[in-house]
């Protein structure tokens, strides 16, 4: 009977120790297949991101942009996630500076803080806006230009 016990005590180590190296052996594919594109807490122009209260209300679109064009100028009240897909935008954040985000970089935009987004580019501009809001909040909001 001990001999029957410490067979199945070693057969249910053994198991476990298969399930933990599968799990590890996954987790290391899934990290394979992982390419960072941003980690921070803080926007563009160094503030630090504040989520909004209440029922939360994650919207994503793709903007476009054509060559020429702006988006006017503008606020946001919730983080905004912004990744470049084609083009580069050239956005003017008044007393912060001119940024320029290519194709292939992401950023947090700026949370209430007035900026235009420009296309000076020759080709449509796209960009992938993850707005991280709740119920009832605006993603973005126009405002007049700075003087």
């Amino acid at each position: 009977m001990i001999r029957t016990a410490t067979n199945l005590s070693a057969t249910a180590l053994f198991a476990a120790a298969l399930v933990g190296a599968a799990s590890a052996e996954e987790s290391i594919a899934y990290q394979n297949l992982v390419t960072p594109v941003l980690s921070s807490g803080t926007t563009v122009i160094d503030q630090p991101i504040a989520y909004p209260a209440g029922t939360a209300n994650v919207t994503a679109v793709i903007v476009t942009i054509p060559p020429g064009g702006d988006t006017g100028w503008h606020v946001h009240a919730v983080p905004l996630f912004a990744y470049v897909l084609e083009g580069a935008v050239t956005v003017d954040y008044g007393e912060k500076g001119i940024k320029v985000i290519k194709a292939g970089d992401a950023i947090l935009e700026a949370m209430n803080w007035p900026h235009n987004g420009m296309n000076k580019g020759d080709t449509p501009l796209r960009i992938l806006a993850v707005y991280m809001g709740a119920e009832g909040l605006t993603n973005a909001e126009s405002v007049p230009a700075p003087k």
